[in-house]
């Protein structure tokens, strides 16, 4: 699909300023698209949206295909009907300008299960039957999710893989019994989906209105203790179960006495990189391929499918990993000793074309990059990713430097996973800085961050995404994420008064400058001129 000259903006939801202790999809997310529109960007990217689990990580989710709770506006709610102002205004939620999750999420979830209870209670037959044709719609991933999180709560929250046999492996009996013994809880937690993709889509729609498309994120694993493992097992890369009694299943082979049934066998990660000198050990599941291809990709399809209607655009993280993924024995503590597997290549991608039609992903292809991975990513033309503060390493061939780039990617200044620009520059060497200096000609006196968005702005990529944290040149405490590190992460949000900062003269400057280089989405009105820096003030 063609990807015109575009600049945009990378703002995970939870981030928003406002809420409940945590951004969510209510009137900040509204505040922001009209910044977005006001200054010329036509690309919010967020994170992925999925409910998230060990860590807060949005790369580590209870499920592939259900959206996050956590992210629902309550006000909407208000006013809404399902959620009484006294109920939201008898709860203290932490003020602080950090996300506390151990404080925010019962919380939100405690009020969204009373929201859940007035719907069921009041609902008019309209509403009852918008409600059936979501679950409907939903109807091959949504039941298991919603028995998944409902069973949790039942196990104080132990992981799949440690529940009793027969809700472990899915016995029929046992599951019956589960749905109806936990009737209103998993009422609950479908409620909690519908809420959410309907706040979602109106958020959607409006940014679409005004010029601005969203591209989501997919991460190529999924989560052990998810909902998706727990219901298809078998194409999972997982220690395998004993016979139990009662489940009609295949034999399989008893596990050695020191593993136990559902636990990961092959465990993902990457080898030793800029992150990481152990490389970075995820402790996902790699997938069965051959199980996968056995049934037609089926679960991948319905994958794709739910975020293509969600998004316009999607990030498929790790792409390399379709073309040959790291792959780590369990008992491994870091990922060194792991080793090269080929994935399904082509195949899958095709298998989805063949099903859904056009392919709105966007190649995530950092890392141990071969010829075969650029091969698989340019017979679909999706484009890949650049990062600027990969650029100034080695020689002039980097492809990292701008001046290699080709028209068919995204350049960022850095991603979540990388420092702010601030605060990378602060821990370069002299020597690095210098050659930064160099490349540059002359450093501003807009700031490291600054140089860097007109360095991506200038660049002949079509697509040229910026951090918040850059705009507003903050340092190593807005990081959003430090890789290998399990805790303390995804935690930083927008000040009231940082976003009052974008909102005025940063954000006339990303105004110019995505005029001046050819990133705005229309040309600017024609009144005889275009107003330099000099004449903005020294905007």
């Amino acid at each position: 699909m063609p990807f015109p000259r575009a600049a945009g903006l990378l703002l995970h939801p939870t981030s928003l300023p406002g809420g409940q202790g945590i951004g969510d999809l209510g009137q900040a997310a509204l505040d922001f698209v009209d910044f977005m529109a006001d200054t010329g960007q036509q690309l919010w990217q967020m994170l992925p949206l999925g409910p998230t689990g060990y860590g807060n990580s949005p790369y580590m989710c209870y499920s592939a295909m259900a959206g996050n709770p956590v992210l629902i506006s309550l006000d909407q709610l208000v006013q809404e009907g399902w959620l009484e102002a006294v109920a939201l205004a008898a709860v203290e939620f932490p003020a602080h300008d950090w996300m506390d999750y151990d404080a925010v999420i019962p919380a939100k979830l405690a009020l969204l299960q009373t929201a859940a209870q007035v719907f069921k209670a009041t609902a008019t037959p309209e509403d009852q039957a918008k409600f059936g044709q979501f679950c409907q719609a939903m109807e091959f991933w949504l039941p298991t999710y919603a028995l998944y999180m409902a069973l949790k709560d039942e196990q104080d929250n132990q992981p799949w893989y440690e529940w009793e046999p027969g809700l472990a492996w899915r016995d029929p009996e046992a599951i019956t019994a589960a749905e109806a013994r936990l009737a209103p809880q998993v009422f609950s937690y479908k409620f909690q989906q519908f809420i959410f993709f309907q706040q979602w889509s109106r958020l959607r729609a409006y940014a679409n209105q005004n010029g601005i498309k969203i591209i989501g994120d997919i991460p190529i694993y999924v989560a052990h203790d998810s909902a998706d493992v727990w219901a298809f097992p078998h194409l999972f890369e997982l220690v395998p179960q004993s016979p139990q009694p009662g489940l009609t299943q295949a034999p399989a082979p008893a596990p050695p006495p020191t593993k136990k049934p559902g636990l990961v066998a092959q465990m993902a990660g990457v080898p030793p990189d800029y992150f990481s000198e152990t490389g970075q050990l995820w402790g996902n599941p790699i997938y069965n391929w051959q199980a996968m291809e056995q049934e037609g990709y089926r679960w991948w399809i319905e994958r794709f499918r739910v975020l293509f209607d969600c998004m316009d655009l999607i990030r498929v993280d790790h792409f390399r990993g379709f073309e040959a993924y790291w792959q780590v024995p369990c008992g491994e503590e870091t990922a060194v000793q792991g080793e090269w597997v080929k994935g399904p290549g082509a195949k899958l991608f095709e298998v989805v074309q063949a099903e859904l039609g056009e392919l709105p992903i966007l190649a995530e292809d950092l890392g141990e990059i071969t010829p075969e991975v650029i091969e698989l990513r340019d017979q679909f033309a999706f484009p890949g990713m650049k990062i600027l503060q990969f650029a100034f390493g080695g020689g002039a061939d980097n492809p990292f430097l701008p001046f290699n780039y080709e028209r068919n990617f995204l350049v960022y200044t850095g991603t979540h996973d990388n420092n702010t620009t601030v605060g990378w520059f602060a821990e370069l060497s002299e020597w690095e800085r210098n050659r930064i200096r160099d490349y540059l000609g002359a450093m501003t006196h807009e700031g490291i961050h600054w140089d860097l968005i007109r360095l991506a702005f200038s660049s002949v990529a079509n697509q040229a995404i910026i951090p918040v944290q850059d705009l507003l040149g903050l340092g190593t405490p807005a990081r959003m994420n430090f890789p290998s590190k399990p805790e303390g992460n995804w935690a930083w949000r927008l000040r009231p008064e940082e976003f009052q900062e974008l909102q005025g003269g940063l954000g006339q400057r990303l105004k110019y400058l995505t005029q001046l280089y050819g990133r705005y989405p229309a040309p600017p009105p024609d009144n005889g001129a275009t107003a330099t820096e000099s004449e903005n003030n020294g905007i």
